[in-house]
């Protein structure tokens, strides 16, 4: 539960520990807090004897941890014989080599495409999407001639 906090951590806490506590009551909060978790680690474990005991003899192998996605994922792909078969038969590599074999044939094969340009139609006009860099003389709003 513990084990991802290092030695600057820990010294932290004790030191904020002291000034919010002070060495007077520290030591009670830090029984009152270690009891606290035996009582919920105590009930953690009674509560999972209760349910292993309730499922039966038939989930005598359940353990709790499965109950992760991660974990179940994994556990079904590594166990499961047909996935094993699949997996075993199947090489990506090959059907990569095959698939691009495949384009580079129907690349050699077909006739040179067309360019893109020559299928769209020619734009006339100004292009409506940039903005120009500066307004003609005449397109100038009002609010820009009010400015000069």
């Amino acid at each position: 539960m513990f084990n991802d906090i290092g030695a600057l951590e820990l010294v932290t806490i004790v030191v904020l520990g002291i000034l919010v506590f002070g060495p007077d009551k520290l030591p009670k909060v830090i029984q009152d807090v270690t009891g606290f978790i035996r009582k919920v680690r105590a009930f953690s474990d009674s509560a999972k004897h209760d349910i292993r005991s309730e499922l039966g003899p038939e989930f005598k192998d359940f353990e709790f941890e499965d109950l992760n996605p991660k974990t179940f994922i994994r556990k079904q792909l590594t166990e499961n014989e047909d996935l094993k078969e699949i997996r075993t038969s199947f090489d990506l590599r090959k059907e990569l080599s095959d698939v691009s074999d495949a384009v580079k044939s129907s690349e050699a094969g077909a006739a040179p495409a067309a360019p893109a340009a020559a299928a769209t139609p020619a734009v006339t006009g100004p292009d409506l999407l940039k903005k120009p860099a500066t307004p003609a003389p005449d397109e100038r709003s009002r609010f820009d001639a009010d400015a000069t």
